[in-house]
């Protein structure tokens, strides 16, 4: 089969691919293909799951900031190109004891950026919130433009809109290798190969099957998400319920509210180990971590069933230190976006803008540590992501 030739190709479109595309295809003139190994919006990336939560007021503290408003713009904007709902902004809601280190960090980061926000006393809490079982000492912080986002929604409308525009797109094709060459890279797939000036790798998950230089920085953490049905689920529909952030004692849950009428998302992990390739990530949770999980729930959130309506098990690749890959080779053919341990879907516009202007080789506003490069040499200090917290 011959090999076909293109400005950029984009491997992988889901959480970063999807907008990376969107971005693409509003150049005028430059041919982009991107290429998935499942369907169109599929169950088995990193983003799936209903919703997720975004947050302005991060307790990783200021470095996300300035990519978190900038993703907010672009959330809205991609909101008002497909005539789609992605951004529901109806805050995000941290609770947990008084001088807990996250929430303190979260507080410093609304005030240094003054972010609209609100600190919650015990007793505020109780009387706006009473979907929460909030504990004496217990305080809040309300993230004005925090909220949920819809993922699946989000990625599908990029990838519509980058169709529209004139970008090609092939599923259900997956990527053999990447061959980076003089007159280009070459892309080669269960369905033929490519030639592009520049390659986009948006793989996620499986990004070091495709650049053996993440093998040692990458490891994939399991990370469950769980829906629990409450008795009054009126209480917990988004216009009174925000998407949350819960810390009490060793126990962090995090969720949104009610998108379907009847359950809302609230997740905790169990202590699973971290793994080097997908195929040895776990599918589904046990019947006792359910149970545990369950238990938990119940504790923490009034009048709701400990039995899960639904669960689902994903995965995501995380670095040591937990700041994404964001790097062009030093050919410029290769743009790597990875690692976004966990809490990237929110910057994901962000992450898919730089990852245009990278492969047009324009300006942007890439953090210097994000560079492949500045990761390696930290991991030599430090040693690979062993797990721990989200």
């Amino acid at each position: 089969m011959e090999t076909q030739k293109t400005n950029v190709v984009v491997i992988g479109a889901g959480t970063v691919g999807s907008m990376a595309l969107w971005q693409l295809s509003k150049r005028d003139g430059l041919d982009v293909v991107g290429i998935e190994q499942y369907g169109r919006v599929h169950s088995h990336g990193s983003y799936a799951g209903e919703s997720r939560v975004f947050r302005t007021a991060v307790h990783e503290g200021g470095t996300y900031v300035r990519m978190i408003q900038r993703s907010r713009e672009l959330w809205r904007e991609l909101e008002a190109e497909s005539g789609r709902s992605i951004y529901a902004e109806v805050g995000c809601l941290s609770i947990a004891p008084e001088g807990f280190p996250d929430l303190e960090t979260a507080l410093g980061t609304v005030r240094d950026f003054d972010l609209p926000h609100r600190v919650l006393s015990t007793e505020e809490l109780r009387a706006e919130f009473p979907q929460h079982r909030v504990h004496d000492g217990d305080v809040g912080l309300l993230d004005a433009h925090g909220g949920g986002l819809r993922p699946e929604v989000a990625v599908m409308s990029a990838l519509d809109l980058a169709e529209a525009n004139g970008a090609k797109l092939l599923f259900n094709t997956p990527v053999i290798d990447v061959e980076e060459r003089p007159d280009g890279v070459v892309v080669r797939t269960t369905q033929g190969a490519w030639i592009a000036d520049t390659v986009i790798l948006a793989s996620g998950s499986w990004s070091s099957r495709l650049s053996p230089e993440l093998n040692e920085l990458l490891r994939l953490q399991v990370l469950g998400l769980t829906w629990f049905m409450p008795k009054q689920p009126e209480l917990f529909a988004p216009e009174r319920f925000p998407a949350f952030l819960r810390d009490a004692g060793s126990v962090h849950f995090f969720g949104a509210p009610s998108f379907d009428g009847y359950a809302f998302k609230a997740c905790t992990n169990p202590e699973w180990p971290v793994y080097r390739d997908v195929s040895e990530v776990p599918t589904t949770h046990t019947r006792e971590e359910l149970i545990r999980i369950g238990q938990r729930a119940a504790e923490l959130f009034e009048g709701v069933n400990p039995e899960p309506v639904r669960q689902s098990v994903h995965h995501c690749a995380y670095t040591p230190d937990r700041l994404p890959v964001v790097d062009r080779s030093a050919s410029g053919r290769l743009v790597t976006i990875a690692g976004l341990s966990g809490h990237g879907f929110k910057f994901s516009p962000q992450l898919g803008e730089w990852a245009a202007q990278l492969a047009m080789d324009e300006e942007s506003t890439v953090d210097p540590r994000f560079a492949l490069p500045a990761h390696l040499s930290r991991l030599a200090e430090t040693g690979p992501y062993t797990g721990g917290g989200h």
